[in-house]
């Protein structure tokens, strides 16, 4: 062993020395590795810049343009003029602003409640992290379908539930419902409310555990010198928990906001828009011109009026993670300058939130007075029982009834987290046993919470009455596709981010995450008319060739942090050895990086499986569709099978479940016992 190892020495290729005189003219001036990073990055470029920064300017292009008859004549900026007078364009403007205002609100509160209600548990921290996860995991359309039946005025269970508790009737004295049983999803008081309420469900689970890791990260000895300082449940609260999660609710809130200001397919599969206009955002009022009035530039300059909105909260969002990785320090002739403007900007930064909350809160009440108040006491009853709870608590601890304050403490915590878990598993319940449930029994009405006898007949009607199979398939095969792509792509732009040293490497990054933020509103009128003139419309390929345009900046975003946190010893002593960058890469990085290629193929896998938007514009014919435009397709105006639209949702919902019950069993066992953490 000796004697190989002393002949192997000469022989080993050593990295050239970081020292400038090593390095060409060429190296200097890109990069000591710009050829292997041009190499490494070409794929990514070219899907990127093909999918995303060609459509987008195409999509400028178009909204100059207009259409007559089978011309397209250029009109200049009159699209853009024709949206200061239309009503249409103004109402879905204030929707989208008003649906993500509330929408985002509730789920901070609700989010950072239930964080704090499963960070004080020592048992079944996890079990409960996981179901409340589960409204996160499941597709859009099995949400949508849920709650619209659940929400129907007539055959809901929420309208008969609270009639038998007496609170719809105390609803409707205390005027917060015009009238009882309430037209949930049909009455225009009450269907924007309603929407809000089904985005705050699903996002509810996603606050959650970003606020759950981010309580994690606040050092305990932080709370234990507030508490011998004397300081009671809510001043450390509001002194040590609010500044500890100040970021994380940022980045979190910033994020959210991006997503649910862009959102069509839970509006569409709820209301469509309805009734009339009160709920239709501004992307449904793009797709309305683009894809059913076939006026393309004036549905692209309804995206594109809205972009420096999109621009701004990305613009924030680039800032707050860029802060993650260090803050750059200001040189020497500039310290004084710097210290000087810290000194006044420190106070303005201390302002800005409570100057952005009362501007926010001054125009949700003019958009939306009727629903202003009625948040407001929603929003308030929450906050009295907490505050409630909170005050007896400190009260018995301050007179030394801590066995007592413990009791009403775990209490409260327990009802609390039952009616939170009532709240969110509550409507996949009801999807579970109506799949088991005969015809009559669904027609009827009949064992509502418990079906008798359990059977499969929804299933088999399923299969008899839908192309359900061919759908199944089609998902299948362009959520495989799609994934291999993002995952071969983004494996080697996020090596090359990570590790290599090129000129322009962060503005790539940086590229990398504001395409990832870009709405698929944005980029869905352009795409169409591209694949109208490839002729790939209606055809699987079509969604194979634009699903990378979310799944992969992702990916790469994910696994550049995932690269960069693996020791670089492991890969230079590969290279001591007398490995190439391109054999490190593949034999010592990728096998390490397994987990976090698990997670981006998890990701991926889901967010292409429950993709609705492209699939709905791009994708006309039954055989062609997959899951989640196949079921919206099964609702045929008035006429519900929601027998066979619970077996579906069940169908859809299992695999996702069990990919991320899995891969997190697998992820963690990666990262405790696969990679070299020191």
């Amino acid at each position: 062993m000796s004697s190989v190892r002393q002949a192997r020495v000469p022989a080993a290729r050593k990295p050239p020395p970081s020292g400038p005189g090593s390095l060409t003219a060429v190296q200097r001036r890109l990069g000591r590795d710009w050829r292997l990073a041009a190499l490494f990055l070409a794929p990514m470029a070219v899907l990127v810049g093909g999918l995303v920064l060609v459509p987008i300017a195409r999509s400028i292009i178009t909204s100059t343009t207009e259409r007559h008859g089978q011309d397209t004549v250029f009109v200049g900026l009159d699209n853009y003029l024709a949206l200061v007078g239309d009503d249409q364009f103004h109402t879905g403007v204030v929707n989208s602003f008003v649906f993500t205002a509330y929408a985002e609100v509730f789920k901070v509160v609700l989010g950072l409640a239930a964080a704090l209600l499963l960070h004080q548990r020592r048992r079944g921290r996890a079990v409960l992290a996981g179901l409340l996860l589960v409204p996160w995991v499941v597709p859009t359309v099995v949400t949508a379908f849920s709650w619209r039946a659940l929400l129907d005025p007539i055959f809901g269970s929420v309208n008969t539930l609270l009639t038998t508790t007496g609170i719809g009737p105390l609803l409707a004295d205390a005027h917060l419902v015009d009238s009882w049983p309430a037209g949930w999803l049909s009455d225009p008081s009450l269907a924007m409310p309603s929407v809000i309420l089904v985005n705050v469900w699903k996002g509810v689970p996603f606050f959650t555990v970003c606020f759950l890791a981010g309580l994690k990260a606040i050092p305990a000895d932080l709370y234990e010198a507030a508490t011998i300082d004397g300081a009671s449940s809510w001043r450390r609260f509001t002194h040590v928990t609010l500044p500890g999660l100040r970021h994380v609710i940022t980045v979190t809130v910033t994020l959210s906001s991006i997503w649910t200001f862009n959102n069509f397919d839970l509006v569409w599969l709820l209301t469509q828009g309805g009734p009339g206009d009160v709920t239709a955002p501004y992307v449904l009022v793009a797709y309305s011109k683009a894809i059913l009035q076939l006026q393309y530039g004036a549905g692209a300059a309804v995206t594109l009026v809205m972009l420096p909105v999109i621009g701004g909260l990305v613009f924030v969002l680039v800032r707050l993670l860029r802060q993650d990785s260090g803050v750059k320090l200001p040189g020497r002739r500039r310290a004084t300058r710097w210290i000087g403007t810290r000194r006044w900007a420190a106070p303005a930064r201390r302002a800005l939130p409570w100057v952005v909350t009362a501007v926010v809160t001054g125009l949700l009440a003019w958009a939306s007075p009727q629903i202003f108040w009625k948040a407001a006491v929603v929003l308030g009853v929450i906050l009295l029982i907490a505050a409630g709870v909170g005050r007896v608590v400190s009260a018995l601890s301050s007179r030394g009834g801590r066995r007592s304050s413990s009791v009403v403490s775990g209490l409260g915590s327990g009802v609390a987290l039952a009616g939170l878990l009532f709240f969110v598993l509550g409507p996949l319940y009801w999807i579970a046993v109506t799949a088991f449930k005969s015809e009559g029994q669904v027609v009827m009405r009949t064992d509502d919470l418990w079906p008798t006898p359990w059977t499969l007949e929804q299933f088999g009607a399923l299969f008899d009455n839908q192309p359900f199979g061919r759908w199944y398939l089609n998902t299948l095969l362009v959520s495989a596709a799609s994934t291999a792509v993002a995952l071969v792509c983004a494996a080697l732009a996020g090596y090359a981010l990570a590790r290599l040293r090129f000129r322009g490497a962060q503005g790539f990054t940086v590229t990398v995450l504001l395409t990832y933020v870009m709405p698929g509103a944005l980029l869905f009128i352009p795409l169409y008319q591209m694949l109208i003139g490839a002729r790939l419309t209606d055809s699987l390929w079509s969604l194979v060739v634009t699903y990378p345009t979310f799944t992969l900046p992702f990916a790469t975003w994910l696994l550049v942090g995932y690269f960069s946190s693996i020791p670089v010893e492991l890969e230079e002593a590969a290279l001591v050895d007398g490995c190439s960058r391109i054999q490190a890469f593949g034999r010592v990085v990728l096998p390490l990086a397994k987990p976090g290629l698990l997670a981006v193929a998890l990701f991926t896998l889901t967010n292409a499986w429950n993709e609705f938007l492209f699939a709905f514009v791009f994708i006309t014919k039954d055989e062609y569709k997959t899951l989640p435009v196949g079921m919206q397709s099964m609702i045929a105006g008035d006429v519900v099978p929601q027998g066979q639209l619970a077996a579906a949702s069940l169908l859809v919902s299992i695999p996702v479940v069990i990919m991320y019950a899995l891969g997190q069993r697998f992820l963690t066992e990666g990262l405790t016992a696969g990679a070299v953490k020191g």
